[in-house]
């Protein structure tokens, strides 16, 4: 499976149980009173990276186009709240029992799918085996590969049987993909729980619904229909969003921004430290096979530069580690690393390499990367790094540089936990270890988090994985980078979820117009 097929952007996962959540922040103008939701209306909106090979079921959504879309229709057993907790969804509780090996869900009742039926735990074992199949591409499937049975105890409780402990296992299945439909039926056909209703789906041109009448939840599904459209360039978006042929857009570029804030009719939206934007240089390969070079790699980035530059001032210094400030164990006392070309030159002479080093960038690394990139170029070389940049063509890029060429150019969204992302990408054996940094020490650490019950304890082990991937992991962090949508001056009701673009991808059913 190629990264493409995987998750490589904002949008795709929701955040840990626990963590703390950023306000929707509109940057021109103050919070308004909350106002009782207005039922009714017409909605358009505009969502990049669809394409003509788009299908309904959730193991082949990979980009934010169908999370938005899939969102509509379905839901999961849990989602997250503003302040960036999990709370129920399809699950009306849940316990964890055996050291957390063993999961007891118990689903809402009263729940109807489009078509009439009415949800059971079937159901929900049904959905999520759908991951589980050996052949299943599923870009969630190595969620579920600790699962060791998964069974519906009675008409309405699900017990998961893990076969190691996982203390937050229930805040991965927030994740859109475990998306929720009848026992044996074809995602395809898009029959759900949502608060709509398919009515059309045409896959890279656009998505119409209309409002479920019975849908569960009350508090949800305002609009009458929404049209959700297929708009890959962002100028064309904005352009749409102006003109008023669109109420809600994605991925505002920051650069723009200041144009926007001189529109009386468009106001953004705003969600902090959202995507972590990386450099990682492959340990097993020079200058990176060496703590010093390393080090010289990462005291010779100016990273407030290219916040200033790249993004505007639309993100927050990161001090090369992965976990969020939104997280719970995010370790705030860690000394931030300065840009500080003595020291840079200094371990790059005790490196012993003498260059040059090419980092290859595409903007599919990263929006902003190419420019990222002749800046990184600048500040290593007054630290006396021989610092190349190669542009790389953006669709060859995944499958081609990625993970093969010494330094390049990459990204990570917020994960369900920490310790989902450091699995995925951190750990020696993680599929996407793309750094190829390899400490068993760590891998011990990782799996001791995962299973401490005493959340002292868990805080204390997250802070030493902190601090080990700071001193001596193979990835430059520079940055966490927000994530900016914008919308109509008619549209109320969004609220930003930590971690997510578009309300955590359920804008549609949560927004309403003046």
């Amino acid at each position: 499976m190629n990264r493409r097929n995987f998750i490589k952007t904002t949008g795709a996962f929701s955040v840990a149980a626990a963590c703390g959540g950023w306000p929707l922040s509109s940057l021109w103008a103050a919070e308004a009173a909350p106002e009782t939701a207005k039922k009714g209306g017409h909605l358009i909106v505009g969502i990049d990276n669809a394409s003509s090979t788009d299908r309904l079921d959730p193991a082949f959504w990979f980009e934010s186009y169908m999370y938005f879309v899939g969102s509509q229709l379905f839901n999961c057993l849990v989602e997250v709240d503003e302040q960036g907790k999990i709370i129920p969804s399809l699950a009306e509780s849940w316990e964890a029992h055996d050291g957390s090996k063993t999961w007891i869900v118990n689903i809402r009742q009263g729940v109807q799918f489009h078509d009439g039926r009415t949800l059971s735990a079937k159901d929900v074992v049904y959905s999520l085996n759908h991951h589980r199949d050996e052949k299943s591409s599923s870009s969630v499937k190595g969620y579920l590969e600790p699962v060791i049975s998964l069974e519906a105890a009675t008409a309405n409780q699900v017990v998961i049987k893990l076969k190691e402990p996982n203390v937050e296992f229930i805040a991965l299945l927030s994740d859109v993909h475990f998306a929720i439909t009848a026992e044996n039926e074809s995602f395809d056909k898009g029959i759900g729980t949502g608060a709509f209703i398919l009515e059309n789906f045409k896959p890279g041109v656009r998505t119409l619904v209309k409002r479920n009448p019975n849908h569960w939840n009350p508090a949800r599904g305002h609009v009458d229909s929404v049209e959700t459209l297929a708009m890959n360039d962002s100028t064309a978006r904005v352009a749409a969003l102006a003109s008023g042929s669109a109420h809600l857009i994605n991925r505002v570029n920051p650069r723009i921004v200041d144009r926007l804030k001189k529109m009386p009719t468009v106001q953004l939206l705003r969600s902090r430290d959202s995507q972590i934007f990386t450099f990682p240089g492959l340990a097993n390969a020079a200058p990176f096979n060496t703590l010093d070079g390393r080090l010289a790699l990462k005291y010779a980035i100016d990273r407030q530069q290219i916040i200033s530059t790249v993004l505007s001032g639309y993100g927050t210094v990161a001090n090369d580690n992965p976990i969020f400030p939104s997280s719970p164990y995010f370790a705030k006392d860690i000394p931030q690393r300065p840009y500080d070309p003595e020291k840079a030159r200094y371990h790059w002479k005790k490196s012993g390499f003498d260059g040059p080093l090419v980092l290859s960038v595409a903007e599919a690394g990263f929006p902003g990367a190419v420019d990222a990139g002749q800046l990184y170029q600048n500040s290593a070389a007054r630290a006396g790094i021989p610092l190349k940049v190669e542009r790389v063509p953006d669709d060859a890029f995944w499958d081609n540089v990625w993970m093969k060429k010494p330094f390049v150019s990459s990204n990570w969204a917020l994960r369900p936990t920490a310790d989902a992302l450091l699995s995925l990408v951190f750990t020696s054996n993680a599929p996407w270890n793309e750094s190829q940094w390899k400490e068993p020490a760590f891998d011990l650490l990782v799996k001791a988090a995962r299973a401490e019950q005493d959340e002292q304890k868990r805080q204390q082990i997250y802070h030493d994985i902190q601090v080990m991937l700071v001193e001596k992991g193979s990835e430059i962090i520079p940055l966490y980078a927000d994530a900016l949508d914008a919308a109509s001056s008619k549209i109320r009701g969004f609220v930003a979820i930590p971690g997510f673009t578009m309300s955590g991808n359920r804008a549609a059913e949560k927004v309403w117009f003046a």
